[in-house]
């Protein structure tokens, strides 16, 4: 592959690097507002919501792995899939037992989907831009896992708002990287 070939496959990547950190910014947004506005007068729509998460989760790796040079080059975001996906299926068990499994679900999956979210964001760094932001997510991810981990053993019942305040910062993350590469490559058009 040619100097500007290895340049062209570079652009491509970084422009579906902010597209799909808009978009997960997104769909986080979303997700809180569904949470906060619809879910709370409808358990099953809470559950609904639950479940939706970690299974979007687990499709957004899985096609950001496809988009960002295959499987076989981005492990943990494989790794990642496999997480959310058990994830998925813990949180439908959970839901029959209550909501304090369910939060100790998201906490599990919070440390593990943070671990390996911020070892896809060093991996990156080398090549692209605005990888501080999925660090921190990452970082910040495992620590609110431990946090749910320790809430869910509590005696209080936790709701859907627990997890979308954890949804709502990671949204801000998502935004704040596609906003750094979108930044970035204004920046380079400008100087050329």
């Amino acid at each position: 592959m040619t100097h500007h070939q290895m340049d062209l496959v570079r652009a491509d990547r970084e422009q579906w690097l902010k597209q799909y950190y808009f978009l997960r910014a997104a769909f986080s947004v979303a997700w809180v507002v569904a949470a906060f506005a619809v879910a709370p007068s409808s358990p099953a729509i809470a559950g609904a919501l639950l479940v939706l998460y970690p299974a979007w989760d687990a499709a957004a790796n899985f096609v950001d792995a496809l988009r960002s040079g295959g499987l076989t080059q981005n492990r943990t975001q494989v790794l990642n899939v496999v997480v959310s996906l058990a994830t998925t299926i813990a949180v439908i068990v959970a839901l029959r037992t209550g909501m304090n499994w369910v939060l100790g679900v998201f906490g599990a999956w919070a440390i593990l989907s943070g671990l390996l979210q911020l070892g896809t964001a060093i991996r990156r760094w080398k090549s692209f831009g605005a990888q501080w932001a999925m660090v921190l997510s990452g970082g910040q991810s495992a620590l609110a896992g431990g946090f749910f981990i320790a809430q869910a053993l509590t005696p209080a019942v936790p709701s859907i708002a627990n997890v979308a305040g954890y949804a709502g910062v990671g949204a801000l993350y998502f935004f704040v990287s596609a906003a750094w590469l979108a930044a970035s490559d204004w920046r380079r058009r400008a100087v050329t």
